[in-house]
């Protein structure tokens, strides 16, 4: 029965690494494809670490696939707004259906204290 419950989470999480890749393929700008690569990749890497400590039951692997999802759950979203600033600060192009942005004409660099 374990291996069922394993299976289904294998393949939910090799589903949503492939939505990911496939997002990054079709769609059109960085601040999209940065979307898709966090939330679906991510979710499909804890998808599967939870089908690998249901497999191997063993509590180092468990330790180890807990601190990955941590590392992932907690560098993912950094890693994402930090390459969103780099990209509204280079003046990349954005997708034909954006609506607004809401810090055009803002400075983002944080001021000195010195």
């Amino acid at each position: 029965m374990i291996d069922w419950i394993a299976a289904f989470f294998l393949i939910a999480g090799s589903l949503f690494m492939l939505v990911a890749a496939i997002g990054v393929v079709k769609l059109s700008d960085v601040y999209m494809r940065m979307h898709a690569i966090t939330k679906a990749a991510s979710l499909g890497a804890i998808l599967m670490l939870v089908a690998v400590s249901l497999l191997y039951v063993q509590w180092i692997v468990w330790i180890e696939a807990l601190m990955v999802v941590v590392f992932v759950i907690l560098t993912a979203p950094i890693a994402s707004h930090m390459i969103a600033k780099a990209a509204h600060k280079t003046n990349m192009p954005k997708g034909p259906n954006y609506v607004m942005d809401e810090l055009e004409g803002v400075d983002t660099d944080i001021p000195d204290k010195a």
